[in-house]
């Protein structure tokens, strides 16, 4: 098995002849472009559904930089009108490969709320304008290129073929579909943070083209017609018998349940949502092949992780830092968001089931060194337009996991939970917060910095362990509020969600109000949660309601949960099974899904207990569940048992006036990049 020190280093590789026409300001988009840098073609084409923007937030620009760093010529098409081929021939034919990804996110989840609607703003595009990448783009935009370019190899990338790379239940169609290597016909599927297999497959597909064995390169998604000699199959797809994890030996692929049986068998679904993820490990983990019709769809063992040196080095690359010259200004939300905030990690181990960051970027944390961070502030005010002083964040998956580690790579190696901090936090994890602290203290003594802001989500189950981390916060680095996300506040959803008790939530309010005191700010927590969620009860939803009630909390947006392609929760959602523990006929335990629309919207409403729109069906809820005593005018109730004017039935005389105490509700936003 490939180690973390045996991976071959990323930028040792020999450069591509093309390296001596030098850096480009920005990658090309245009013929005129190609010719101003003395280029009569592209080496690799990258076709993507954001708008293109160089800066290293933005997952084109890492790959671009990247490529043009091993001496490719790296041409962009950003969001092409895919309705025919002419966009797609504007920069000619590439001499290597088209490279194909739907953005920075998934494109249905990009495109659709959780309800199912058609969202009209696109944050990814000028002047945030909807409509501008197709529904499963990564598919229609490999179909276009091998339309305009027949012979040309086609590789896909990105979260949504990293999300997709095997079976996986589509929520927007609401059946199983095939991997979407066979979906797009594309040559070859780069999943996770794909640095590592890119370089690689690149220079092979220089030297030798694309019909050649990949199969050593970690990663990767592959089509097979069977097992190689040589290898031994852990049948994990048998539901009675284990998952495969006891068999050990060099060449052992973990066969998965086959799409015609994921389909046909939500169990074994299930089994191999669990099983997937129990092979996630780096350290440990196995190549797994699924069989689809004739064919094996066969991922080769997830990517050893980048090391520091290698995160500078990626961060490091001569990004422009703007958007292309083409959108001429256009105010791209997007990128408004980030042009001021700093990266400063990758990866997340918290595991939480209904997240695609595990799927995608690993449980590992991938950190770039201070200094390397600390020259990206300075770049930040040296080179970015508008910057006043402040940045905006300094963060990532998550705002406190920053050089966390296991504390034996040993124990690491071999490791195959599912989370490094539910139940508990591991005792094998070094939890502490050191050196982000001495991180936040040398960001904002840059000169030139007035705030270092902490916008990305604080892990407080992780926090609480370091109350220095915690003043340190917020002391400095908050501005008016501080979001987390307890998620809920019932143990029967957090048991399925893998997320901490209520309890650590309290801990950390206590200790964020202390320390709010002392510095003599007036700041406030902003907790998010989700509705509708695999295993989540109407009683569990109007427990969270009366919570919210009793803190004074009111949400403007709240998020239902949307079964993104891959996720634990989603394998919940579907099969109605538990994949957090072990999945076999008559021993499976069971899931209740919220499914049902009009169920959907309960839950929703329960989190909006304060809207008077929400209060006919909380009321009719309530009486159902045997629950009328919490509908009156009291604070011990949830709702009141009139209307106010302009929503009282015909007939009736108007509502008296809601009685208003001396307090006033706090509100805040639940995730509203995805609120329905």
């Amino acid at each position: 098995m490939t180690s973390a020190q045996t991976a071959k280093p990323l930028f040792s590789y020999r450069k591509y002849w093309a390296h001596r026409f030098g850096t480009a300001p920005f990658l090309p988009m245009s013929r005129a472009e190609m010719e101003a840098l003395g280029w009569d073609s592209c080496d690799i084409i990258l076709v993507t559904g954001d708008a293109y923007i160089d800066h290293p937030s933005f997952g084109m620009a890492i790959v671009g930089r990247l490529l043009e760093a091993q001496g490719f010529r790296v041409g962009i098409i950003a969001q092409p009108d895919w309705k025919n081929t002419q966009a797609f021939k504007q920069l000619g034919k590439p001499n290597l490969f088209f490279g194909v990804t739907a953005g920075n996110m998934d494109s249905m989840v990009n495109r659709y709320t959780s309800d199912r609607r058609l969202r009209h703003n696109d944050s990814y595009t000028p002047h945030g304008e909807g409509g501008r990448r197709p529904d499963r783009a990564v598919i229609v935009y490999a179909q276009r290129c091998r339309e305009a370019f027949p012979q040309t190899p086609i590789v896909i990338g990105g979260i949504e073929a990293s999300l997709r790379r095997i079976a996986h239940f589509d929520y927007w169609s609401d059946k199983i579909r095939r991997s979407i290597l066979l979906d797009s016909k594309a040559d070859l599927l780069l999943y996770g943070n794909a640095e590592r297999a890119l370089v690689e497959v690149a220079c092979r597909i220089a030297k030798k083209g694309v019909s050649q064995d990949f199969s050593e390169i970690r990663g990767l998604a592959i089509l097979r017609d069977a097992t190689p000699e040589g290898w031994t199959e852990a049948h994990a797809e048998d539901l009675d018998g284990d998952e495969g994890v006891h068999v050990k030996g060099e060449n052992v692929v973990v066969r998965l349940p086959a799409y015609e049986q994921v389909v046909a068998e939500p169990e074994a679904y299930a089994r191999a949502s669990r099983v997937l993820h129990k092979e996630s490990n780096p350290g440990n983990a196995r190549p797994l092949a699924q069989r689809h019709g004739d064919k094996d769809i066969w991922l080769t063992a997830p990517p050893i992780p980048l090391t520091t040196p290698e995160m500078d080095a990626v961060y490091g690359l001569p990004y422009a830092r703007a958007p292309h010259p083409s959108y001429e200004g256009a105010k791209i939300p997007a990128w408004e968001m980030i042009r001021h905030s700093v990266t400063i990690m990758r990866g997340c181990f918290g595991g939480c089931s209904f997240c695609s960051i595990t799927e995608h970027e690993g449980r590992i944390i991938q950190s770039r060194s201070q200094d390397s961070i600390l020259k990206e502030i300075e770049d930040i005010r040296d080179k970015t337009e508008g910057f006043t002083g402040i940045v905006s964040d300094i963060g990532g998956p998550t705002a406190n996991m920053y050089r966390m580690a296991c504390k034996d790579k040993k124990t690491e190696s071999v490791c195959r939970k599912l989370s490094c901090v539910f139940p508990d936090i591991c005792k094998n994890l070094n939890a502490s917060h050191d050196s982000l602290i001495e991180l936040y203290q040398k960001a904002r003594a840059i000169k030139g910095v007035k705030k270092v802001m902490v916008a990305s989500g604080v892990r407080y189950d992780l926090a609480v362990k370091s109350p220095a981390y915690v003043r340190e916060l917020v002391t400095h680095h908050v501005g008016g509020y501080l979001k987390i996300a307890p998620e809920h506040t019932e143990d029967g959803p957090l048991s399925k969600m893998m997320k901490p008790g209520i309890g650590a939530y309290d801990k950390f309010k206590a200790l964020f109000d202390k320390a709010a005191r002392e510095a003599g700010k007036e700041y406030y927590l902003i907790p998010y949660f989700i509705a509708a969620h695999p295993g989540t009860s109407d009683e569990d939803m109007m427990n969270l309601a009366l919570w919210l009630k009793r803190n004074n909390y009111r949400a403007d947006q709240v998020q239902t949960f949307l079964p993104s392609p891959m996720a634990l929760a989603t394998a919940m959602y579907h099969s109605g099974f538990n994949p957090l523990k072990p999945v076999r006929h008559g021993a499976s335990e069971p899931v209740s899904a919220v499914k049902g629309l009009r169920q959907r919207r309960l839950h929703k409403a329960f989190l909006r207990y304060h809207d008077p729109e929400n209060w006919p069906m909380l009321r009719e809820a309530l009486k159902n569940m045997g629950r009328a005593d919490l509908i009156g005018p009291g604070k011990k109730h949830l709702v009141p048992p009139w209307q106010p004017a302009g929503f009282e039935p015909k007939g009736r005389a108007p509502a008296p006036k809601n009685p208003r105490g001396n307090s006033k509700p706090r509100k805040f936003l639940t995730k509203g990049v995805l609120s329905a």
